[in-house]
């Protein structure tokens, strides 16, 4: 595959942008580098650390995951918007975005592949239209490109830091203040390198305006705005008061409570993306979308009121 750099690539390692544009994992593209199968310019590379120059024209030369590149698969999807350039997806929790690792099919994208005759061609052969992702078991408010115009109009509104996301979830205790501001730089722990945390040597700006929705007696409903998007960024940033996301196996490990006498399990992380907007990057137009609460955490909503 071949790939131009965009604006503000130039600050990105070579096997990161490799990784994030081929689909592959950032072991496979130091591999690659290694097998002198990347070139920039033209010319071979040579280290897996490097940064292009802007503008520069990156060349990958590997096997896609086989024939049939990316399958589709018939999944239910819920479909909150489509027109010709882009969709907005309400990711059930428990599907994964697109193929990886540990996930080879099952994901948004082999069903969106079922269900659209057209995807973009940029994004990698498992993750064409992909301009932003949600972990796994967070639910919610996904877009994807359609075209490869959109791809670059949403992937310029994500990097402006223009397109506005809010989640909300309910997370363990009770705030003392009713909302705030987490300005806290996120990178890779350096005790697991599968975590994120808010005290890595290298950690990127991150950004996240909470507020207090609803309190109950060991739990509360905030609504959260990223400012950023880092990896995991709420559930950090959360995690980080001292408030982790209920049900988060990784950061909070509060994955059942006392309620009403009983013991409920908490199966997933309480975390939803439900408002998306961003402006069209074909048409112009102001898109806003919402997804209602899924059942689980409506259920949990309704245990925790009625245990006072």
């Amino acid at each position: 595959m071949r790939f131009n750099l965009q604006p503000g690539d130039e600050t990105e390692r070579l096997d990161t942008l490799v990784a994030k544009r081929a689909g592959i994992t950032r072991s496979q593209a130091k591999r690659l580098i290694g097998l002198g199968k990347v070139r920039v310019n033209e010319t071979p590379a040579t280290k897996a650390g490097e940064k292009p120059v802007k503008n520069a024209v990156v060349e990958v030369e590997a096997e896609g995951p086989g024939p049939e590149g990316l399958r589709p698969e018939p999944y239910p999807l819920s479909i909150a918007h489509e027109d010709s350039y882009l969709a907005v997806v309400d990711k059930p929790a428990g599907m994964v975005v697109y193929p990886g690792a540990g996930h080879p099919a099952g994901t948004l994208l082999n069903a969106l592949a079922h269900h659209s005759s057209k995807l973009a061609s940029i994004g990698g052969p498992l993750r064409p239209g992909v301009v932003h992702r949600l972990d796994k078991d967070t639910s919610g408010l996904i877009v994807i490109a359609l075209d490869d115009r959109a791809y670059y109009g949403l992937l310029e509104q994500f990097r402006d830091r223009s397109i506005k996301r809010k989640y909300e979830a309910l997370v363990w205790g009770s705030p003392k203040e009713g909302e705030g501001v987490i300005d806290l730089s996120i990178g890779r722990s350096r005790a697991d390198r599968k975590k994120m945390s808010t005290r890595s040597r290298r950690g990127k700006v991150a950004v996240t305006r909470w507020k207090v929705l609803r309190r109950f007696r060991n739990a509360s409903l905030i609504q959260a705005t990223l400012g950023t998007g880092r990896t995991h960024q709420i559930r950090v940033h959360m995690a980080s008061l001292g408030h982790p996301v209920l049900g988060d196996r990784t950061y909070g490990r509060k994955t059942s409570m006392e309620l009403g006498g009983l013991r409920v399990q908490i199966p997933r992380q309480m975390l939803h993306a439900k408002t998306l907007g961003f402006i069209h990057p074909v048409t112009g137009e102001a898109m806003e979308f919402e997804a209602p609460l899924p059942t689980d955490m409506k259920e949990l909503l309704e245990k925790l009121e009625a245990a006072g």
